[in-house]
């Protein structure tokens, strides 16, 4: 063992192969333990994930805790926290308060394929074995060869949480929130795929992968982080399982644990542990190491109205008419493919599309924007500047024999740029300049589509392992970063398009691990059918607590047609979740929203109307996450840690820690259960102001309007009063504040506000953050931080309180500098609702209102 300033080194000697390993330790200051285990002397550098980690964690000193012939105990800070080495088996615990947490290498499954130089037949009797070996280095899938530059590199290690069993995380797949017992069935798989109308209830990897694994009990959340991006196998195994023997007789007290075992195809064992000991402090413990959530612009929160395509300018235009003939507001209209000029992307279809600046200009009148899409694929056009550009520049990921790689994809022949190399990234960002990118114009926002990346015809319809990028390396050993790439080119060519100064939007379909830096997610391809809006659900929620926090499902299903009520139901649960988007593909039946009759306009209308009132709360809980990392969305037991009942639940789910949202996701209901957690909690209906005491599980009559929302007691939410087109039009309008009284009658709650597009906000500390307290009666409205400054004209026009037991004799308004003065109050004695009105009490400013 040697110990450094940062870490804690040890030498691992392989048993079969006798060959060495370096296994270095470091706890960081943001109470994380880091493992990294490589070669001692390789014969050349394997790949270790670049541009991911925000930044080398900060280590801690580690001393010497106890020592004998079996293992070292080494502790650092407080000595609160352990990391114990045992020699032989090695395995490596983390221990809290002398507990064990984390054992890695619990079953002895370490696994490390060290590299080798290619094999060479020496004689006649080692054919056999050359044939062996020469197999390990090339494998054969269907009519694809794959060689292996470096032979077979794989590396794996399992790890036991003790005390767990209900682990979360490793987004993304079609399934459960809680992750499933992989004994029966196929491991979880993290290997970015272009997958249409994908099964759900499946580990099968889709288009991202987040190699973050989150457990939960009681009193303490932990994370492990794989660093890799590889394609990656996560098996999980609970015990005592589901799978439990009956004939096996009782043991007294099984102790609860989960294994999780992790296979890379290459790389390095990179992992952290997050220690927690929450899931607030584990949210922001992942958020340190990968960044957090970028904050959007304000629009980006609206509603999107997308499909594989709007036919031309005039159909866009009638659509964006549309929106307003129904008074029904939206933000951002989108175009597919269709739009370019034979799928050139930077193009413009010169029949369909020849004013697009225009086309621009006119939607920004109204405030609106337009998104575009631009996917990693140049099609094999020597007569088209930007590809002769790419080809000269060596943008192009190469294949084995260092030939511009030829794959397929939408423009049929094309090239892929090579997002890996910093000098490529730099090229596409500039292409986004309004210089550069004609027809464009600073209104225009970007959509990152087949960046998984998807090949036509390719293995498994992406690109060979052994095709060769930036540095040498093969793309085997960076699948998983090639859209994370293209994203962050991408969202940086917008911000340079500004000159710094405007956040960029940038949806991508494909991600990984740090993709939250650079704008949304979606889930992709899926279809019209109650069970793929139900999956919708887990599949957000996962993401949520693995960093992606901006993310949403397509509204209605990609692909098929949606019946009415499915597409209602559905309009009513993505008005509750971060990014709001229909869309549909180009064999799909129209789908704008008034054209279902008006039962149908008016339900959906309604909602999104709601959504837009509702904008106040949902950008300060983005505030929240860009600052602290905690998602807005959230699953039940983040908020209630220790309420078991709601460990293994995906809906309902909360929005930030005030609102509880149980979307209808089944035809034909006419009630629903909805679970309210927590016994001391007292939950009120959003429409009634009916309250009910948590720790129960109430059943609720549904009809179609019906979108099952509760407050939590004790908390604090802000909407828009009034009506408009836009967020930008959303913005201008009062406020009303909804305090809804725990049982203790007390509540709190902040509210955020700056420009809502620049990023004034960071660089000049431009933004005003407000906090609302209620105690005693008394209900305060104060700064919730020491930093910023923001001069705006938001006015709170009414105050609602929930939870009131009896008709107060008066309300009084204390504002700084001015008299005291009587509010116009109501108060609804059947559900203990008070309402003071006409108030114009500026956001900025101090002031209270005393309910006597």
């Amino acid at each position: 063992m040697v110990l450094t300033e940062k870490e804690a080194r040890f030498e691992l000697l392989q048993p079969d192969s006798q060959k060495s390993l370096l296994l270095s330790v470091s706890p960081c200051k943001n109470n994380t333990v880091r493992i990294l285990i490589d070669e001692l002397q390789p014969i050349k550098a394997r790949y270790r994930v670049p541009d991911v980690l925000v930044g080398e964690p900060e280590g801690e000193r580690m001393r010497v805790e106890r020592k004998s012939k079996d293992s070292v105990t080494l502790s650092w800070s407080s000595g609160r926290h352990q990391v114990r080495v045992w020699h032989f088996p090695f395995r490596l615990e983390i221990l809290c308060e002398d507990e064990v947490m984390v054992t890695f290498n619990s079953k002895g499954k370490l696994w490390f394929e060290t590299l080798q130089d290619p094999p060479r037949a020496t004689s006649d009797s080692s054919e056999l074995e050359d044939e062996h070996t020469s197999s390990l280095w090339k494998e054969t899938f269907k009519t694809f060869v794959d060689i292996k530059a470096n032979g077979p590199s794989s590396i794996g290690s399992d790890l036991c949480f003790h005390g767990f069993s209900h682990v979360y995380g490793l987004p993304e797949h079609a399934d459960d929130l809680q992750l499933r017992d992989t004994r029966d069935g196929e491991p979880y798989r993290l290997y970015n795929l272009d997958v249409f109308a994908y099964d759900v209830y499946s580990r099968f990897g889709l288009y991202g992968s987040v190699p973050l694994l989150v457990a939960h009990k009681p009193d303490r959340t932990l994370g492990l982080f794989w660093l890799n991006a590889s394609e990656t196998y996560v098996n999980v195994h609970y015990s005592p399982s589901e799978h439990q023997d009956d004939q096996t007789p009782p043991v007294k007290e099984i102790q609860k644990q989960t294994d999780v075992h992790w296979l890379s195809e290459s790389g390095v064992i990179d992992c952290m542990v997050l220690l927690g000991p929450g899931p607030q402090q584990l949210f922001c413990q992942y958020a340190q190491l990968t960044g957090y959530q970028a904050l959007p612009p304000l629009f980006a929160l609206g509603y999107h109205q997308c499909r594989w395509n709007y036919n031309d300018e005039a159909d866009v235009k009638a659509v964006n008419a549309g929106f307003d003939q129904h008074d029904i507001p939206y933000d951002v209209i989108w175009l597919d493919i269709e739009h370019t000029d034979g799928k050139r992307y930077f193009t413009w279809d010169p029949d369909n599309f020849p004013e697009p600046a225009a086309l621009q200009h006119h939607l920004q009148k109204k405030k609106r924007k337009l998104v575009v899409i631009s996917d990693p694929h140049f099609k094999f056009d020597p007569g088209w500047l930007l590809y002769n550009e790419a080809r000269e520049g060596g943008h192009f990921v190469r294949d084995r024999e260092g030939q511009i790689y030829l794959g397929s994809c939408w423009p049929g022949a094309c090239s892929y740029l090579d997002f890996t190399n910093p000098d490529t990234r730099a090229w596409y960002s500039r292409c986004f300049s309004l210089e550069e990118y004609k027809g464009s114009t600073p209104s225009l926002f970007l959509w990152n589509d087949m960046n998984e990346p998807s090949v036509f015809g390719g293995p498994e319809q992406t690109m060979p392992k052994d095709a060769v990028h930036h540095g040498g390396w093969e793309h085997r050993e960076l699948h998983n970063l090639y859209g994370f790439y293209q994203h962050m080119a991408t969202a940086e060519g917008l911000i340079a398009r500004s000159g710094g100064s405007e956040r960029p939007f940038v949806l991508t379909r494909s991600f990984f691990a740090g993709s939250q830096r650079y704008g949304a997610v979606w889930t992709g391809d899926n279809v019209a059918t109650w069970e793929y809006l139900k999956i919708s659900i887990p599949m957000i929620l996962s993401l949520s607590i693995t960093g992606i926090a901006f993310c949403g499902a397509d509204v209605g299903g990609f692909f098929r047609d949606p019946e009415p009520e499915l597409l209602v139901r559905w309009y009513q649960a993505a008005a509750l979740q971060p990014f709001f988007r229909s869309h549909c593909a180009i064999w799909s039946k129209r789908r704008e929203p008034w054209l279902f009759g008006e039962e149908v306009t008016a339900a959906i209308r309604t909602v999104i109307k709601q959504r837009y009132c509702l904008l106040p709360f949902w950008y300060t809980l983005f505030y929240q996450a860009h600052t602290s990392g905690l998602p807005p969305l959230r699953p039940l037991w983040v908020e209630f840690p220790r309420d078991e009942s709601t460990f293994s639940m995906d809906n309902p789910y909360m929005i930030g820690g005030a609102l509880l949202a149980c979307p209808v996701i089944k035809p034909d209901v006419e009630e629903i259960k909805v679970l309210l957690p927590g016994s001391d909690e007292v939950w009120y209906d959003v429409h009634s102001a009916e309250s009910y005491k948590g720790g129960r599980t109430l059943s609720l009559p549904v009809t179609l309007d019906t979108v099952p929302v509760f407050q939590r007691g004790g908390s604090v939410v802000c909407r828009s009063v009034g009506s408009g087109s836009c967020t930008a039009e959303y913005k201008e309008l009062p406020l009303n504040i909804t305090v809804a009284l725990s049982s203790q009658g007390l509540a709190d709650g902040e509210l955020y506000l700056d420009d809502g597009h620049s990023f004034s906000y960071r660089d000049r500390k431009a933004f005003c953050l407000r906090r609302f307290n209620m105690l005693s009666g008394r209900l305060l409205c104060r700064p919730a931080s020491e930093e910023g400054t923001f001069d705006c004209d938001t006015v709170i026009q009414s105050v609602t309180v929930l939870g009131v037991k009896k008709k107060p004799s008066t309300v009084v308004v204390h504002l700084s500098g001015a008299k005291d003065s009587s509010a116009a109050c109501q108060y609804t004695e059947s559900s203990r609702m008070l309402t003071v009105s006409d108030l114009n009490l500026r956001v900025t400013e101090d002031w209270e209102i005393q309910i006597l």
